[in-house]
């Protein structure tokens, strides 16, 4: 167990996603393989419990989720019960800012919208809290962007410093070829003197490390750092390797690890990361990604996957025509 920045929470390493596995589509390649042609409330919930069940037996203690994530916190609340966790025993952050939309179809035409107003604030964290309680004890803004103006939105923000009193860890998530520019701000602001922010949770992969300098910068600050999309959405795998990574294939089967263990191990290398989400939607894919736990990358190793990084806006642009599957 660690402490994520200083916000007092207890974490580990690796974290559990459940973005993959609370609502029939997401933009992970191979769904259908993982996934089947089941996608019923009722097995997204089954295998929901599956992958938290084994993460939990592995010693994984952070869970990630989101109003936007279909039902995967009604999923993470009725595993809670079922299993009698003690409420000091895991770590559970959530997420406002999005509503999920698409009526548990895979063909729908909008998955989520996206909304950062005050309302859609107190609204959410009701939501949230009827179904998590006081075991929810991180709450982030979903995707922040300028284009959204949830970091000018003086009542929000006001907000945010009000729950942070009230106990409740406060950070945001960030998305996009402007991540490192939205860190940087967010960790500018202030409210009579207090930030409103404890964290950040934000996209690094091998693909895209841009955001890397800034999230430096938050953990100098104190603030905790997460780390989501590791594994680019499944194009760092085994099973979809992007052939630009093929260099990491290369070394994963010269290491006798996997590829996403690799890519996984290369996150958690910053000094910077407290944790690094594993998004599985399998218990294998779980286990592989915790695998990652015994990888010691070299420096020579770190410094030739660097090659592999693409242009932000190039990656955010491929990422952006991942379908929903």
């Amino acid at each position: 167990m660690k402490t994520l920045g200083s916000t007092g929470l207890s974490v580990t390493p690796i974290g559990l996603g459940l973005a993959a596995v609370g609502r029939p589509g997401y933009i992970t390649a191979g769904r259908d393989d993982d996934l089947g042609t089941d996608r019923s409330v009722a097995a997204l919930e089954a295998r929901t419990h599956q992958l938290l069940d084994a993460a939990y037996s592995r010693g994984v203690r952070y869970v990630d989720a989101a109003r936007s994530y279909g039902l995967a916190e009604q999923f993470l609340s009725s595993w809670l019960k079922a299993h009698a966790i003690p409420a000091d025993a895991i770590t559970i952050g959530s997420k406002w800012g999005y509503r999920y939309v698409g009526d548990w179809r895979l063909d729908a035409p909008v998955h989520e919208v996206k909304d950062h107003s005050l309302a859609a604030l107190r609204r959410q964290l009701a939501e949230s809290r009827a179904l998590l309680g006081s075991r929810l004890r991180l709450y982030q803004v979903h995707s922040a962007t300028f284009e959204s103006g949830v970091l000018d939105n003086r009542e929000v923000l006001a907000e945010l410093v009000t729950l942070s009193a009230e106990r409740l860890r406060i950070g945001l998530t960030v998305s996009g070829p402007r991540e490192a520019d939205v860190i940087r701000r967010a960790l500018s602001l202030r409210v009579d003197g207090t930030s409103p922010f404890h964290a950040v949770q934000a996209t690094w992969n091998l693909l895209e490390p841009s955001a890397g300098p800034a999230l430096a910068e938050a953990h100098s600050a104190g603030w905790g750092v997460l780390v989501k999309e590791a594994l680019a959405n499944g194009r760092l795998t085994d099973r979809d390797l992007e052939t630009r990574a093929q260099p990491l294939g290369e070394m994963a089967e010269r290491r006798g690890t996997s590829v996403d263990a690799l890519a996984i191990a290369a996150a958690l290398a910053n000094p910077w990361a407290d944790v690094v989400l594993s998004g599985a939607a399998t218990v294998d894919q779980l286990l592989s990604n915790l695998g990652a736990l015994e990888v010691r990358l070299t420096v020579s190793e770190s410094d030739g996957l660097g090659s592999l990084a693409q242009a932000p806006e190039d990656y955010w642009g491929e990422r952006a025509a991942l379908p929903w599957t």
